[in-house]
């Protein structure tokens, strides 16, 4: 009964080690998996800071210019109307830099910043890499464009930052004063900081049918809950879009909305889709 006990006993402390070093191998390839995403990110900094002076005149000062492409839209739609207001001809916009080594860390974060936007689609290939050898066969099929669904919700939210929510917001904040006797003098680091988080707040909030599609995967959104949730959708959807666009018009909140609505109605479409492939693999095994 011992030897049964003692044999039994080392089975177990084999399955338990088996298990512990899976884990570890799991780690491992994670490790590598972030190593290689973190390469992506420094050579595409890299590419940034050498090409920077390219890059902070023409893209990141792009929305402090009046020759930039939504205000020259702006100016044409003006016309079209007949409504002279909506033509930007001038943005009273002054940076400054107060720090020694401002200038230098401006350079480095903004690299950063568009290293990882750049290398965010590369880092989302890698992680369905990760994740893939876990699936079964038909969850692979059902998953297969991840990568290309999720890269192009985010280039198209990052594109609709950067030339729709990025140019009103520094029109309007460069603009507003509380008194003449104030004048703006912006930081340097508070305008990249601004047009950064703008715009990557919109390529982050544009994977909203994407995390529908996880939650619907998982059983807990249904597109019936979504539908009855949809006014209170609304609501959540004019907040989010208020605290996007600091600018208190309402036009400026209704062009941020109506974006996000649409993804919220694709996010029910898509939990439409899972929710008929659910019933219909049910079907299939009866």
């Amino acid at each position: 009964m011992s030897d049964n006990k003692l044999i039994k006993a080392i089975k177990e402390k084999g399955k338990t080690m088996e298990a512990e070093m899976s884990f570890f191998d799991h780690l491992e390839e994670l490790r590598w998996h972030l190593v290689r995403s973190a390469i992506a990110v420094v050579i595409f900094m890299i590419g940034a800071f050498a090409y920077y002076d390219f890059i902070f005149e023409t893209v990141i000062m792009g929305p402090s210019k009046p020759g930039f492409w939504t205000y020259r839209m702006l100016c044409k739609l003006g016309e079209a109307l007949n409504k002279p207001g909506f033509c930007v001809k001038e943005i009273p916009i002054k940076l400054m830099n107060n720090e020694m080594a401002g200038q230098f860390t401006l350079q480095i974060n903004s690299a950063l910043l568009i290293g990882i936007t750049l290398g965010f689609p590369y880092l989302l290939w890698e992680i369905w890499r990760f994740v893939k050898p876990a699936l079964h066969e038909k969850e692979r099929k059902a998953a297969s464009g991840f990568v290309i669904y999720a890269s192009f919700l985010f280039i198209l939210g990052i594109l609709f930052g950067y030339y729709i929510i990025t140019p009103m917001s520094v029109n309007f904040l460069a603009s507003y004063t509380v008194s003449a006797s104030i004048t703006n003098w912006f930081s340097i680091d508070s305008y990249i900081s601004s047009v950064a988080t703008l715009t990557l707040a919109s390529g982050v909030v544009f994977q909203l049918p994407i995390l529908v599609y996880i939650l619907s995967s998982l059983g807990i959104l249904t597109p019936k809950f979504m539908r009855s949730g949809r006014r209170y959708a609304i609501v959540v959807i004019l907040i989010v879009a208020a605290v996007i666009t600091p600018t208190p018009d309402m036009l400026t909140m209704t062009v941020v909305a109506i974006p996000l609505f649409i993804l919220y109605e694709v996010g029910i479409m898509v939990a439409g889709v899972v929710e008929r492939r659910k019933k219909a693999r049910e079907e299939a095994a009866l």
